[in-house]
C-alpha cells in the first residue's frame, strides 16, 4: 500500500533512469539534472511561476490565464504570444493533448505529422513530449511570462521532466485529480506513486535553490461539485506534494454559481490547506489559490457567454484569488479561436482590475457557509486519516474504495458515483445522496433540510431531476434549475 513518504533520492535516481529511456525525447542532454538546474536558475524572475504568484499574493491582485495548446510547435508559439500580447495573459499554459496525456507518444507523433501535412493542428493540445526539450525550450524563449503545463496526466513523470527541463516553471495536476476525474480503470496507488515522483523532482529542484509551483487541479468533473469535496482533494494534494519537498502550491476551487459560497470556499480552501500542512509538519510551503470560471454548459449566444466569464472574474477579484483560469465565448462551439480566446481574457482581466481594491463585505452568510464548508471538510479528512490509520496516502486509497470519499459524475471505476448534488434555493451545491460519505448525521441533517426548503419553494418532489435541472441551469440563463410543466 502506498505511503506518505519522501521519496530517497537513490529511488528517485532509479526510477528516472528508466523514466527518461522511455521516449527518444528522454536522452537529451538538457535533462542531465546538473545541466537542468543550470538552466532553470538562468529563469529570470519575471519567467518564474513561483516567484511571480509570491509578488501577486503580497500586492493582493487576481492574475489571468487562458487554456491553450496546439499541435504544430511555430502555431503553438503564434497562439501564446498572441494571448500574452493581445489578451494580456499573465501566465501561459501548454494545455496537452489527449495523446499525451495516456503516454501514447507514438499516436502523438502521428498526430503531429498528419496535423503538418493539414495545415491545422488534428491535436486537441500541444504534445510536449513529442517536441521534446527543444521544442519546448523554444516555447519558453518566445513567450514574456511564466509557463505552466496543464494537462489532465495520470502519469505524468516524463512529461514533467521535460516542461522543468525546458525552464518551465509550473506543473498542474496530481495523483488524485489527474486520476479519479479524468480515468476509467487506472490504479490510484500507482498515480500517487506516479506523482510522488512528480513532487520530488519539483522537492529536488528546491534543494538546489530553485523554487517552482505545483497546482492541484481544483474542479475536478466540474460539475456541481461540493466545495467540501474539492477542497478536500486538494488540501491531501499539498499534503503528498509537501512530503517530497514541494514549497510553492495553488490551490484550486472551480465556480459553483452562488457568490457567497464560492468565495466562502476560496477562504477555506485557503485556510485549511495552510492549517492542514502545518498539522501534518509542512511548516513553510507557501500558498495561493486559483478560481477556475465556469467548467459546466456555456450559453452558445456570444453576449450571455461574456456575461458568465464576467460574473467568474467578479467572483474571483472579490474572493481575492491569487490566480484565475480564464473560459472564452466559444465554449459550446468547441475548441475556441485564438481571438474568442484573447477576448475572454481581456474580459476577465478587466473586471478583475477594476475590483482589486475591493473586498466582498463580511456577513453572517458568508461566515456560516465559511464555518460549514470547513466543518465538512474537517469531517472527510478525519475519516480518511482514521481509514488510513494517519497515513494521508494510505487513508485517501482506502476512502475511495470505501466510498468515503466520493467525487460526483468522475468516469473512473475506483470512484463510488453513489453521492448526487443538487442546489438548495439559493443555488448553494448541496447533497442529495450521500453514499458512504464521511459524514456524521448533523452535517447530513444540514444539507437535506435546505433541499427540502427548496422542494417546498418549488413545489416539486425531492428527487434526481433537481440534479438535471441543474445541471443545464446555467446554460439556459439561470443558476437554479426548475422544470416548467
Amino acid at each position: 500500500m502506498v505511503k506518505n513518504e519522501k521519496m530517497p533520492l537513490q529511488d528517485f535516481l532509479k526510477i528516472r533512469e528508466e523514466i527518461l529511456q522511455g521516449w527518444p525525447t528522454g536522452e537529451h542532454p538538457a535533462l542531465k539534472l546538473e545541466e537542468s538546474v543550470k538552466r532553470l536558475k538562468s529563469v529570470p524572475p519575471h519567467k518564474n511561476f513561483a516567484l511571480k504568484l509570491r509578488k501577486a499574493k503580497e500586492e493582493g491582485i487576481t492574475l489571468v490565464q487562458p487554456r491553450a495548446g496546439v499541435a504544430r510547435l511555430d502555431e503553438h508559439i503564434e497562439l501564446l504570444q498572441y494571448l500574452e500580447k493581445v489578451g494580456q495573459a499573465d501566465f501561459l499554459p501548454s494545455t496537452i493533448d489527449s495523446y499525451t496525456r495516456h503516454n501514447r507518444y507514438e499516436n502523438a507523433e502521428d498526430g503531429i505529422k498528419e496535423s503538418e501535412k493539414q495545415g491545422r493542428s488534428l491535436l486537441n493540445g500541444f504534445p510536449a513530449v513529442n517536441h521534446g526539450v527543444d521544442g519546448c525550450t523554444k516555447v519558453y524563449e518566445n513567450v514574456n511570462v511564466p509557463l505552466q503545463a496543464r494537462h489532465g496526466t495520470p502519469d505524468a513523470r516524463l512529461l514533467s521532466e521535460i516542461i522543468h527541463a525546458s525552464m518551465w516553471t509550473s506543473n498542474e495536476g496530481g495523483g488524485i485529480s489527474y486520476n479519479i476525474p479524468y480515468a476509467k480503470i487506472i490504479s490510484l496507488e500507482d498515480t500517487i506513486r506516479y506523482w510522488q515522483y512528480v513532487d520530488r523532482l519539483v522537492g529536488y529542484y528546491y534543494e538546489q535553490g530553485i523554487e517552482l509551483n505545483r497546482e492541484p487541479y481544483g474542479p475536478l468533473t466540474g460539475t456541481l461539485v461540493p466545495p467540501c469535496i474539492s477542497n478536500t482533494v486538494a488540501i491531501i494534494e499539498s499534503i503528498l506534494a509537501a512530503e517530497q519537498g514541494v514549497k510553492n502550491i495553488t490551490v484550486g476551487y472551480g465556480q459553483g454559481g452562488n457568490l457567497v459560497q464560492d468565495i466562502a470556499a476560496l477562504r477555506a480552501l485557503e485556510e485549511q490547506t495552510n492549517h492542514y500542512l502545518k498539522l501534518f509538519g509542512y511548516e513553510d510551503v507557501f500558498i495561493t489559490t486559483v478560481f477556475h470560471q465556469w467548467m459546466g454548459g456555456f450559453p452558445s449566444n456570444e453576449s450571455e457567454a461574456i456575461g458568465l466569464i464576467g460574473y467568474a472574474s467578479t467572483v474571483a477579484a472579490l474572493g481575492k484569488a491569487t490566480k484565475m483560469i480564464t473560459k472564452t465565448t466559444h465554449e459550446s462551439q468547441g475548441i475556441p479561436t485564438k481571438e474568442a480566446n484573447a477576448k475572454g481574457l481581456r474580459t476577465s482581466k478587466m473586471v478583475v482590475n477594476l475590483l482589486k481594491d475591493q473586498k466582498a463585505p463580511d456577513s453572517s452568510e458568508l461566515q456560516e457557509e465559511i464555518d460549514q464548508i470547513k466543518k465538512e471538510v474537517d469531517s472527510l479528512i478525519h475519516a480518511i486519516v482514521k481509514i488510513g490509520k494517519g497515513d494521508i496516502a494510505t487513508g485517501v486509497v482506502k476512502a475511495f474504495k470505501a466510498g468515503i470519499i466520493d467525487i460526483p459524475f468522475a468516469p473512473s471505476e475506483l470512484n463510488n458515483g453513489k453521492i448526487l448534488p443538487a442546489r438548495d434555493i439559493d443555488g448553494k451545491i448541496r447533497i442529495l445522496e450521500f453514499g458512504c460519505l464521511g459524514f456524521s448525521d448533523e452535517l447530513k441533517d444540514f444539507h437535506r433540510e435546505k433541499l427540502v426548503q427548496r422542494a417546498k419553494i418549488q413545489k416539486r418532489e425531492l428527487s434526481i431531476q433537481m440534479t438535471i435541472d441543474d445541471i443545464y441551469a446555467i446554460s439556459e440563463g439561470c443558476l437554479v434549475g426548475f422544470t416548467k410543466d
